[in-house]
């Protein structure tokens, strides 16, 4: 997810009511929930390094109870005082837990078992920024400050902003176990039916732009070709109504392109990858070979000459 997103959810929590348990709950809880992102350090070394670290070892169980110290070290510094550390360090592991839960739940994944498994797990509920929780979570961030300016006209006692923060924080997980619901549901559409005579490979659903629970990104795979749906659950479904691409056939020049470093660390990373092929005639005879992943536009490329040499790679966001 977004990093408004983690810091609002912290905010939440802390609101919730752990704010009770530790003088600077909410500051420990909002930098607790941005702390994997602390990965961004890796882009000093070029995007290509960036993209291979992001939600790695940071966002892994395994380093969980660093990154959770990481928080309480900076606000027992502002502090200049580690009483209490044990309590922050808790509320710490409560953020960070936050942070990996949210991004289990979007496209994108997380390589949970990091340095057991490089494997990514992933949901595919929700996109990396929905509109629907931060409608939600900003109403619970600046409803108490309203409340208090009515509370100040009106003579009254302001709230804790507490009711609110549960209120968010429930939207949030009834939202999630909603988009849950629906995206089982867009699967077993794709897999239900059959695409040029015959069913799918594999078919997966991702979040699609817009703010109805209910929209979603189709994608099936046959062994000639893959399909792209805009595919509503509510909605009939066309089979035939899908975007085809073919894929390319097997080649040297695919698999030339395969051992160049950008091609091999962007295959570690995608989970449905879609190459092309296309004949240049300068330098003559030589390939542009690209690979691409449908979650998001993200793709590597590499340029190989007629002897399927490869001439240069790249990687583009």
């Amino acid at each position: 997810m977004d990093n408004l997103t983690h810091s609002l959810t912290g905010l939440m929590l802390s609101r919730a009511g752990l704010n009770r348990w530790y003088p600077k709950a909410t500051l420990v809880l909002v930098l607790s929930a941005n702390a994997p992102d602390i990965d961004i350090v890796a882009l000093s070394r070029g995007w290509l390094y960036y993209f291979e670290q992001h939600r790695g070892i940071t966002h892994s169980i395994a380093a969980l109870p660093v990154m959770a110290l990481l928080p309480v070290l900076v606000v027992c510094a502002i502090g200049r005082t580690m009483r209490g550390w044990a309590v922050a360090w808790a509320l710490s592991v409560i953020g960070v837990a936050s942070h990996l839960l949210l991004d289990w739940t979007n496209a994108y994944g997380i390589r949970l078992l990091l340095p057991f498994s490089s494997g990514w797990f992933h949901l595919d509920l929700i996109s990396l920024f929905d509109p629907n929780i931060w409608a939600v979570l900003l109403l619970g961030c600046l409803g108490p400050m309203l409340g208090k300016l009515v509370s100040g006209e009106i003579g009254a006692k302001p709230g804790t902003g507490r009711g609110l923060a549960v209120f968010a924080l429930s939207f949030f997980l009834i939202y999630d176990f909603g988009r849950f619901l629906s995206h089982q549901r867009a699967v077993e559409i794709l897999n239900s039916r059959v695409y040029r005579d015959g069913p799918p490979i594999r078919a997966a659903a991702f979040p699609a732009r817009g703010v109805s629970p209910f929209e979603w990104q189709g994608w099936i795979e046959r062994p000639e070709f893959v399909m792209h749906f805009a595919l509503d659950v509510t909605k009939e479904f066309d089979p035939t109504g899908g975007k085809i691409l073919y894929k390319p056939a097997p080649s040297p020049a695919l698999q030339a392109a395969r051992q160049t470093p950008a091609v091999a660390v962007f295959l570690r990373f995608a989970q449905y990858p879609l190459w092309s092929a296309t004949r240049l005639d300068n330098p003559e005879g030589a390939n542009n070979v690209e690979v691409r992943d449908w979650r998001f536009p993200f793709s590597a490329q590499a340029l190989v000459d007629s002897s399927n040499r490869v001439i240069s790679s790249s990687f583009h966001y």
